[in-house]
């Protein structure tokens, strides 16, 4: 009787474990390898929704005063108290983060742009045009804080939503262009964007289709982690009174608000002050997550 042979294995029995683990458990890999970027993602997470669902979800109109029930602690009828108007604290911050996910999305977005087109200019022409553009304005926003140069121009311009998204994008595109130039003067004289100079792409066909694509994560990088950059600087104008004007609801405002009631309540500096933590830290966390996993080197070192 002729003997059998045994069945062959499959040829994915005989990889390594971790080549054939199912998705959810190479998901749960990923997050114990990155644990602040779960940590983050949920925060963030956690700060859009209560930004998009704030209408629905705010126990009270952030603007109703109610004098008869000022400087209360939290209760369950208020859960994070009321200030000095009486106005529900809860509400206010979840209002607050509506208007600085706005501002953050807004500034981040034009100064990423105005960043994109001017160092792309410079880095992809070079020579005089570059030392122009390099000198006489990256660097002359640069030699100056960011913050600095924001409260000047909301100074000037007066408060406001669109002059405060305006002034905290001229103080914070000169970053962006900066990065983009580096990246386009190390990309241009690649042997893909040389081979498609050679079948004739012109020069917007080329940034836009094989320089850019290829710039794009130190750049997402930099838009995630400017976001937290963003809201602080938001809410230090708002504290100075330069933001939206009152009765909007800001972080920072509410800051301000609160620092004649330090001491006999201290919950109105507590709240805002925590949000404003959570929301940068959320960004900061994502931010280095991004970096790791769209980073080869890096994403090799951790295993991802």
């Amino acid at each position: 009787m002729a003997e059998t042979k045994p069945a062959q294995q499959p040829e994915s029995a005989q990889l390594p474990e971790r080549a054939w683990l199912p998705e959810r458990a190479w998901l749960v890999e990923r997050l114990r390898r990155q644990p602040l970027g779960a940590v983050g993602a949920a925060m963030l997470l956690g700060f859009v929704l209560c930004a998009l669902l704030a209408p629905w979800i705010a126990p009270a109109n952030p603007a109703a005063i109610d004098l008869l029930h000022r400087l209360q602690g939290p209760s369950t009828a208020h859960w994070c108290g009321t200030d000095e108007l009486g106005r529900d604290t809860l509400s206010r911050l979840l209002w607050g983060a509506r208007l600085s996910l706005v501002v953050s999305v807004s500034v981040v977005g034009i100064s990423a742009a105005l960043g994109l087109v001017v160092g792309g200019v410079a880095g992809y022409f070079g020579g005089w045009i570059d030392t122009a553009l390099t000198v006489a304005a990256m660097n002359t926003f640069l030699a100056l804080p960011g913050i600095l140069l924001a409260i000047a121009f909301a100074a000037f311009l007066g408060s406001g939503l669109e002059n405060l998204i305006l002034a905290l994008a001229i103080g914070g595109w000169a970053g962006y262009a900066r990065l983009v130039r580096a990246q386009v003067l190390a990309v241009r004289g690649r042997e893909f964007v040389e081979a498609s100079r050679a079948l004739g792409a012109g020069g917007l066909r080329l940034f836009f289709r094989h320089i850019v694509p290829n710039i794009a994560q130190p750049l997402l990088v930099q838009a995630t982690i400017s976001m937290g950059g963003v809201i602080l600087a938001e809410a230090t104008l708002s504290f100075l009174g330069l933001g939206i004007p009152a009765p909007a609801p800001s972080w920072g405002a509410m800051l301000n608000d609160a620092r004649t009631h330090l001491f006999d309540s201290p919950h109105l500096v507590l709240f805002p002050a925590l949000a404003i933590a959570l929301a940068v830290l959320s960004f900061n966390f994502v931010g280095d997550a991004l970096r790791d996993l769209l980073d080869p080197r890096t994403r090799l070192e951790l295993g991802l």
